[in-house]
Formats: structure tokens, sequence, C-alpha cells
């Protein structure tokens, strides 16, 4: 007499299928949020570049852009390629923060300065999502795409931070 779950081909391939569905959807939810956090970043640098008065500042925030433009059609890639449906809009945190982005630049003497602060705060933000998607389970081929970018946006981040602290005058060392 046999004791305990029966364990037959058929239920280990169902359980096989459940797993993976589960971890394809988690996938597709952290890429998902990466979407919105880049698509905020896009138009928020687009926005930038707009606003920025100094030639050098509108090369950079077009050329990051352009960037998190790439990373959004590299991650929508991917959650079709896990069976998902990309996200079609940033976060309403990021459209709120664009408009104050333009109020702030507006009413401050120091549009360059001002938009800095914002374009960094954004990049915090960016920051945060990326290390969150990299503290998650992630498929082992989906990886090495979000830890690249991770990189290209904390190196966005501190390029961003240097050049406000430049513009502010702060040379008493690195902020956080």
């Amino acid at each position: 007499m046999v004791h305990g779950p029966q364990f037959t081909p058929t239920i280990l391939l169902q359980r096989a299928i459940a797993m993976s569905t589960d971890t394809n959807e988690e996938a597709v939810s952290v890429m998902n949020d990466l979407i919105e956090t880049c698509r905020d970043g896009e138009k928020g640098f687009a926005s930038a570049a707009e606003r920025a008065d100094r030639p050098d500042l509108k090369q950079l925030f077009s050329t990051l852009s352009t960037q998190r433009a790439k990373f959004t059609h590299e991650l929508e890639v991917e959650v079709e390629r896990f069976g998902g449906k990309p996200a079609d809009m940033g976060h309403v945190a990021g459209a709120v923060h664009r408009g104050w982005m333009a109020v702030k630049a507006s009413v401050t003497s120091d549009d360059d300065g001002a938009i800095l602060d914002e374009c960094e705060r954004g990049e915090d933000f960016a920051k945060k999502a990326y290390a969150d998607a990299l503290g998650k389970t992630l498929p082992s081929d989906l990886r090495p795409l979000v830890a690249r970018q991770a990189v290209d946006v904390r190196a966005a981040h501190d390029r961003v931070r240097d050049l406000r602290n430049e513009q502010h005058g702060a040379h008493d060392g690195p902020a956080a």
C-alpha cells in the first residue's frame, strides 16, 4: 500500500507550468514597473532638455531621454517574450514630478540649477526602482538586462548630481 501523494508525470508537468507562470507573472510585473519608471525618465529628461539654458545640459538631457526610450523598448520586448502586455503609461507620480519641475523652474532664478535638482530627484526614484527590481527573483536570462540598465541609471544619476553640485558651487564632497 502506497501512502502520500502520487506524482504522475502529468501532475509534475502541471506543477512545473504553474511555477513557470508564477515566475513569468512576477517578471512581467517587475519589468512593467521599470517600463513606467523609464517612461517617466524619458519624458522628464525631454522636458528638462526643453527648459535648460546651457547647451551642454540640453544635449545631456536629450541623450538621457533617448537612453530611457531605448530601455523602455528593451523591457517591452521582454514583457512580450514572457507572455505579458507592456505598461503603456508612466507613474502618476512621474507626471506630477514633471509638472512640479516646470513650476519650480519658472519661479526660480537659477533655472538650470532647479532643473538639475529635479532631474536628480527623478534619478533617485529610478535608482531605487532598479535596486528593488534586482532585489527580486528574476529569470536568469532577464537579470543581465536589468543589471546593465541599473548601472547606466546610476551613472546618469551621478552625472546629474555632479553637474548639480557644480551649478550650485558645492565642491565639498559627493552628495547622496
